[in-house]
């Protein structure tokens, strides 16, 4: 953090009486709330401690309950300030409180550190003694030692001048860090993802690389039938124990069959020949359903990639792609569609037919089944128990539908209702009334 936004910063700051609310947000940033359109966010992560201002409030999404989570809110949550200040000239920002439920003078300090390896936030009472801190150090790590119970050494004075600029409007500086912070941020998340994504992409390539011939299955599965029938129909024309005949086939052509003699008779030979081709038979119908999975889920991951690329913000790409969950058994069988979730809504998406079909017939008459009018599409379930859902989950669902079931942009019309309006024809194909429609654009 720059030492001339600091300083602007302290000058902001002396417009503000009271601290209204506080609480830890990340692991490394604490939000500070001085009314309720002045918030502030302290980031003292180090190697790069700042301070922003986001343009819109997200909600929290951790809650932070250690011993300094708990001493900062006691301490610091509805408090009148009494003084804003840079420490020694140095990059330590102090703001001092009274709270206003003490009938005598006793002010705490709140001690944030944009120093370097120190960087830190401190909890004093008015002798310095440490109340907590962010992030405790012991002897072991440095001279400068930060427990709690004893007082806080004054870290050394810097032995340079830092640049001196104007800054001429603090909150739009503040506000420009943190949509800098977010882009960087979001790209780097940006290409992990992706990157991700396509290691999953190059491993089922890999597989699908790796698949027998269906053509060439399918060939030796008709040989063996062939040279089969060629010898069941011509049984008195081989002689006992002969290694090899030559047939004239259906259509005029000899054919030169090999005879393996361990079977102890032709008929024993030819059961085996029609066996070892319904195999091969099978195994190209198997290879085909496999070969066609393996290239749905490479589409339905270029869709997501293409998705990823064009988030906005980390909140959309976490929407679509969430934290594994630590506690998830790795053992557990993997759901045979894929989910998303909105504010307490499971949206699954049905990535091929047989997904789509598994979403039909195990969805409940209450939810909500999304799919793009008049063509081929991905299912869309949202899980429901009650007769309506809010307007901005459906446009999601929607969402959803358009930009997985499609690889162009554009205008789509989405169909949605209730699943007990939908009838299933045969397999994923549908009969469905009444019906609403949502306009997407992608």
């Amino acid at each position: 953090m720059k030492y001339y936004l600091l300083k602007a910063l302290v000058q902001y700051l002396q417009n503000f009486t009271n601290i209204r609310y506080i609480k830890r947000v990340d692991n490394n940033i604490i939000k500070i709330e001085f009314s309720r359109t002045d918030i502030i966010y302290f980031d003292l992560t180090k190697g790069s401690s700042t301070v922003f201002i986001k343009p819109t409030h997200e909600k929290i999404k951790k809650d932070f309950l250690a011993p300094f989570d708990i001493v900062l809110q006691k301490y610091f949550t509805n408090v009148i300030i009494d003084k804003v200040y840079l420490l020694n000239n140095d990059k330590v920002l102090n703001i001092d409180i009274v709270s206003k439920s003490s009938y005598k003078k006793q002010s705490t300090t709140l001690q944030l550190e944009f120093t370097g390896k120190n960087t830190n936030i401190i909890i004093l009472n008015q002798n310095k003694i440490i109340l907590e801190a962010l992030r405790h150090i012991d002897e072991h790590s440095s001279t400068r030692v930060v427990k709690v119970g004893i007082k806080l050494a004054p870290l050394p004075k810097p032995n340079f001048i830092f640049e001196d600029k104007v800054c001429e409007n603090i909150k739009e500086q503040l506000t420009q860090i943190y949509i800098q912070k977010e882009q960087t941020n979001l790209n780097n998340i940006k290409k992990q993802k992706i990157s991700q994504l396509k290691k999953q992409q190059n491993k089922l390539y890999k597989i699908l690389n790796n698949l027998d011939d269906i053509e060439l299955l399918e060939q030796k599965s008709q040989d063996l039938y062939h040279k089969g029938n060629l010898l069941l129909s011509n049984l008195h024309c081989v002689k006992p124990y002969s290694t090899s005949v030559v047939l004239i086939d259906f259509e005029g052509q000899e054919v030169s069959i090999d005879i393996d003699n361990r079977f102890g008779s032709i008929s024993a030979y030819v059961d085996d020949l029609f066996k070892k081709a319904k195999k091969l038979k099978q195994k190209a119908s198997n290879q085909y359903l496999e070969e066609k999975n393996l290239r749905l889920k490479i589409e339905f991951l270029n869709r997501l990639i293409n998705t990823i690329s064009q988030a906005k913000t980390i909140s959309e790409i976490e929407f679509y792609l969430p934290k594994k969950d630590k506690k998830q058994i790795k053992t557990k069988k993997a759901q045979p569609y894929q989910s998303f979730f909105i504010d307490g809504y499971k949206i699954m998406l049905g990535r091929d037919e047989r997904e789509n079909i598994y979403l039909l017939h195990n969805s409940k008459a209450s939810d909500f089944w999304f799919h793009l009018q008049g063509v081929a599409s991905s299912h869309v379930i949202v899980s429901n128990t009650k007769k309506t859902i809010p307007e901005y989950i459906i446009n999601e669902a929607a969402m959803i539908c358009a930009k997985f079931s499609t690889d162009t942009t554009g205008v789509f019309r989405v169909d949605y209702t209730q699943r007990r309006n939908v009838k299933i024809q045969n397999g994923a194909n549908v009969l469905y009334n009444p019906y609403s429609t949502v306009v997407i654009k992608i």
